[in-house]
């Protein structure tokens, strides 16, 4: 039988995982927990320059593979990870792995007549029907995680039990993985929507404000960019993160037309991948208030590198303080704490003034 595993990015598994299964008869292999195990494999057999996302993937697939997985299912687009699901596969065969690979997206595009025939491969009896069918399930699947997840990040900062969200999100993840129609994952979606609500949180109505903007692997997988939104909430501050799985997947299309029509004095072009989005966001966390923005990209990637000088432009004409992020294997986890502290402080300290 096919065994079929994929890599991490955030909390993302579990719809990856309830879609697969219910669509292809085959094994679904949940890949092993990011460790620095999975970066030391990821760093050994990436080209030296490569950006820290292929990193990440390429160890969680090798991972995988020892895990008994023979078919992997990768996606990509909008800047030069669009192309390296070829390059990870020739890595992989030149390391003697004889897996399949299924890249979802291929030149920031999805042939879904493609996809089919991969399905096909694996699963002969593979209905497009039925793909159909749990494939909208999947979707609100995402779309619910990413609003509750919404909710959590303005008020995790200020819960009056530790651990109270993180505790609820848990059991979320869980039913919401078990469901088996769209009816019961809409009964469950209201039901966490009140439990979250019943956590009791005490906010200042002055509380610190941070918006978090960046390359999108490093924004949405926590390992990734070492849990800075749980550094963030233990210091009781406001969360706002744009990028999820629904934004990337239905929204990005048409509201990356909007961005570049209303930043039209700093971009005329689209810039790759997120930079775009992160150079209109940062606009917009400074006409809405917040207190400071942090920007997150790994090491190499391009696209932010280029949107930078933009974003530092936009805040300092705002006079809003911004701070700059880039992760790679070698990044020291306590000079990202120190940075943050120091960020803290002087956040406050205007706050003072």
């Amino acid at each position: 039988m096919t065994k079929i595993a994929y890599p991490l990015m955030g909390d993302y598994h579990v719809p990856a995982k309830f879609l697969l299964s219910h669509i292809l008869n085959a094994e679904i292999i949940s890949p092993p927990p990011i460790t620095n195990k999975t970066i030391e494999l990821g760093t050994k057999y990436s080209p030296e320059f490569v950006c820290t996302p292929f990193k990440y993937t390429l160890g969680t697939m090798i991972e995988s593979i020892e895990k008994g997985a023979n078919a992997l299912i990768q996606m990509g687009g909008g800047c030069r990870y669009g192309y390296y699901a070829e390059v990870q596969e020739q890595i992989l065969k030149d390391l003697g792995y004889d897996v399949t690979l299924i890249n979802l997206v291929t030149k920031g595009k999805t042939d879904f007549r493609r996809i089919v025939r991969e399905f096909k491969k694996i699963d002969k009896h593979f209905s497009l029907l039925k793909a159909l069918y749990y494939g909208f399930i999947t979707v609100k699947m995402v779309k619910y995680m990413d609003t509750i997840d919404d909710y959590i990040r303005e008020n995790i900062g200020f819960e009056l039990e530790a651990g109270s969200f993180e505790a609820l999100k848990f059991k979320m993840l869980r039913d919401f993985g078990k469901v088996d129609s769209y009816h019961e994952l809409y009964k469950k979606y209201k039901y966490y929507l009140k439990e979250f609500a019943k956590v009791k949180i005490h906010k200042p109505d002055n509380c610190l404000k941070i918006g978090i903007i960046g390359e999108l692997y490093t924004v949405m997988e926590p390992f990734s960019n070492y849990f800075l939104e749980k550094e963030l909430a233990q210091n009781h501050i406001e969360i706002k993160r744009f990028t999820n799985a629904h934004y990337l997947l239905f929204e990005k299309t048409w509201a990356i037309k909007r961005y570049l029509k209303d930043m039209k004095p700093y971009i005329k072009y689209q810039m790759g991948a997120d930079a775009s989005d992160n150079i209109a966001r940062t606009k917009y966390l400074c006409e809405a208030g917040y207190d400071g923005i942090i920007h997150i990209k790994s090491s190499f990637c391009t696209p932010e590198i280029g949107a930078m000088p933009i974003i530092n432009k936009i805040a300092g004409q705002y006079e809003k303080p911004v701070i700059f992020f880039s992760f790679d294997a070698n990044t020291s986890e306590t000079g990202i704490k120190t940075r943050l502290e120091a960020f803290y402080d002087m956040l406050e300290m205007r706050r003072g003034k």
